[in-house]
């Protein structure tokens, strides 16, 4: 079996954990994303007509930098004249399959994975070009992705925003699901009784169950993942039940009743109860207060995590490198253009 494996959903859904315990199926190989299409997918009109080589071989320089600052760092980073030859068109999904396909061949298993969930943005790009793709569609409650979220250096801090973007992002996995060659995976399961899902995702791939998938803590890639940043710190560490419902300790009351009020039709539509009765959405100057009163708290968490950043995550000066290099490439881009 060679299809290509995509997690999808949204971030601070365990994504981590289910890329490391594919990982460690020995045939196949998931490296932590650079997030490629998210990053480029903006850009990528700017590059001009990629059916001319010097434009089509500055993509691919662009993302082979991208992946040389990754803040998750690759062992190897695949050259470009390799990339070229992968690449089976001439497009920045191009690009993407060939970085993906040349990392296979290097690790010498026979399918690769992703686990950059802003592939749910992508699912009809990926069909389109691997029919036999399959997707994990990695759910969790939306109050417990919020209350991962507030101290992740990675996500919006907001309760409200988080909540936007899971419904958002939840809502075009299950229009995805209608297309077919999508498994749910709830989170809340995989951690209550990891082997029988494992095994459950194991046959939905066609692939034989591993026990080295029950213990990807013990793995090199999994350490380093740990020691890299605070927001990645349990990679390392068996299933943690505690995990689970933590937003009832982690979050007020309040939070849990914005969260609620607009991620509460989709919490519902996939099965999660609610915890508490609806009530209604302010509207006119006490929405946009409210808004603003987000926005502001959104802007304050940012900087508390950052300055926790600084002082307890390895790989922060990679991801500031990051950020300084996508901004570079965005000004190039745009003054080519003029």
């Amino acid at each position: 079996m060679s299809a290509p494996i995509f997690i999808i959903g949204t971030e601070r859904s365990g994504s981590n954990l289910l890329r490391l315990i594919l990982d460690a199926h020995p045939n196949i190989v998931v490296p932590h994303p650079p997030h490629v299409m998210r990053y480029f997918g903006p850009l990528e009109a700017g590059y001009g007509d990629l059916a001319e080589p010097a434009r089509f071989g500055a993509l691919v320089a662009d993302v082979l930098a991208l992946v040389a600052s990754h803040i998750h760092p690759w062992p190897w980073v695949p050259s470009a004249e390799a990339v070229l030859a992968a690449a089976p068109e001439r497009s920045l999904f191009g690009v993407y399959l060939g970085l993906h396909d040349v990392v296979r061949g290097h690790a010498g298993k026979a399918r690769w994975g992703c686990k950059s969930t802003f592939m749910v943005d992508h699912v009809d790009l990926v069909r389109a070009a691997r029919p036999d793709a399959r997707f994990l569609w990695l759910m969790r409650d939306a109050r417990d992705v919020a209350a991962s979220a507030r101290e992740s250096v990675f996500s919006s801090f907001a309760p409200a925003f988080s909540a936007r973007l899971w419904s958002e992002q939840q809502a075009k996995a299950l229009a995805a699901e209608a297309g077919g060659g999508v498994l749910r995976v709830p989170y809340e399961s995989l951690v209550a009784e990891p082997e029988a899902q494992v095994r459950r995702i194991c046959e939905f791939l066609e692939e034989e169950f591993d026990p080295a998938m029950l213990r990807w803590f013990e793995g090199e890639e999994a350490t380093k993942s740990a020691s890299l940043s605070e927001s990645w710190k349990n990679t390392a560490t068996p299933m943690q039940t505690s995990r689970l419902a933590r937003y009832r300790k982690d979050l007020s009351p309040e939070d849990i009743a914005v969260v609620e009020e607009i991620a509460g039709p989709m919490l519902v539509a996939l099965d999660y109860a609610l915890d508490l009765p609806p009530r209604p959405t302010p509207t006119g100057l006490a929405a946009r207060l409210r808004e603003l009163r987000w926005s502001l708290s959104d802007e304050w968490s940012r900087l508390r995590v950052e300055w926790r950043s600084l002082w307890k995550d390895k790989n922060v000066r990679r991801r500031w490198r990051r950020e300084w290099l996508m901004t570079t490439i965005r000004w190039r881009l745009v003054l080519r253009g003029r």
